[in-house]
């Protein structure tokens, strides 16, 4: 077990450093100055290359991607001494930081991966993302959530009325939820519940978690802005869930031990939920928790669309304004979430079946 879950970390740290190194030169030759971008246009030639020199830039392409490297791994290698040199121990870019060994003017640390600063604000990117992060992570809980209750329900209901009008319709509703793009969905949701009927619902198409109360004092919690963005998030892993859970449940219906039941004279609620339903979710929850990674990924539209505060905002932003560090951050951490997510589904595949750790 050990070596499969020794295995599978060594896949994910090479997945890690196969996105590194293509979002380094990706963002890298792009064109524009970042200099440029963090002091105007009308900066003078002595300012452009102090900034450069700060931010590494002066150095030829494959050091630029070493110190990368440095500043994002959490052992890194400094210099304690010159303040000039980009190896410099800073506390404002590596603190709070614990100093493992140290060599004369040579030392190596533990810390915090250094996602670099944004261009535009200046504030360090693990900053911007550690206050849009949780955001994002609880539309996509909400969501998430939203799809496996609702999705289970109508899934078990399918198979239990198999063929009937409320199957048909049951699949009319996957089928639509796996082929909506999110960017539409969240445009038509929005502009049905919170223009069209607006006057009944009482939603606002834009609007976030946190409203700033009447008298302007202070913020407080707003829970209805959170309906239409997981509603929209929830629409593709609900139509997945569904089908999922209507192939497991008849598949699992059809066993002897659900006949053997039947014929103890189990009551049919029972059967389903103690026996049935059981073994019918393995396949569901696995499904779940790639999902789950999935949606905090891609709830870039959702989040654009209803102005929603988290980490689709920040990369649109980012985009717009070429501020690099910030999507590349965005992009890294992730990249981390899913990683770190198949992970650890793979290990509890490991734990639930033997044989996978066999293969």
């Amino acid at each position: 077990m050990f070596r499969y879950i020794r295995k599978r970390i060594l896949y994910g740290l090479l997945v890690m450093l196969g996105v590194v190194v293509l979002v380094f030169f990706l963002f890298n030759i792009l064109p524009g100055d970042p200099a440029r971008m963090m002091l105007g246009q009308r900066a003078d030639e002595e300012s452009v290359k102090i900034i450069n020199r700060d931010l590494g830039r002066d150095k030829p392409m494959y050091l630029q991607f070493f110190n990368y490297l440095n500043d994002l791994s959490p052992i890194s290698f400094h210099n304690n001494s010159d303040n000039e040199s980009y190896w410099y121990l800073d506390d404002s870019k590596y603190a709070p930081y614990c100093s493992l060994v140290s060599i004369g003017e040579k030392s190596v640390v533990l810390k915090y991966p250094y996602l670099r600063r944004s261009y535009q604000s200046k504030r360090q990117v693990s900053e911007i993302l550690s206050e849009a992060f949780p955001k994002t992570a609880l539309l996509a809980i909400v969501a998430m959530t939203f799809a496996l209750v609702v999705g289970i329900t109508i899934g078990i209901f399918s198979a239990l009325y198999k063929d009937s009008i409320f199957d048909k319709l049951a699949f009319f509703l996957s089928v639509v939820g796996m082929s909506l793009p999110s960017f539409f969905a969240a445009i038509l949701i929005a502009w049905f519940f919170a223009y069209v009927l607006a006057e009944y619902t009482g939603l606002n198409m834009f609007g976030n978690l946190f409203t700033v109360d009447d008298y302007g004092t202070g913020e407080y919690l707003d829970l209805k802005n959170l309906i239409l963005p997981a509603l929209t998030l929830g629409i593709r892993p609900l139509a997945v869930i569904i089908e999922l859970t209507k192939n497991s449940m008849l598949e699992v219906l059809s066993q002897d031990y659900i006949r053997t039941a039947k014929a103890k004279g189990l009551g049919k609620i029972k059967i389903i939920w103690h026996h049935a339903l059981q073994n019918a979710l393995n396949p569901i929850v696995t499904s779940a928790s790639g999902w789950l990674a999935g949606l905090m990924a891609g709830a870039v539209f959702v989040e654009y669309v209803f102005d929603w505060k988290g980490m689709g905002i920040v990369i649109v932003d980012g985009l717009e304004k070429y501020d690099f560090p910030v999507v590349m951050g965005a992009i890294l951490f992730i990249c981390v979430i899913l990683v770190v997510i198949n992970i650890l589904v793979d290990i509890l595949y490991g734990i639930l079946d033997p044989r996978v750790r066999l293969e």
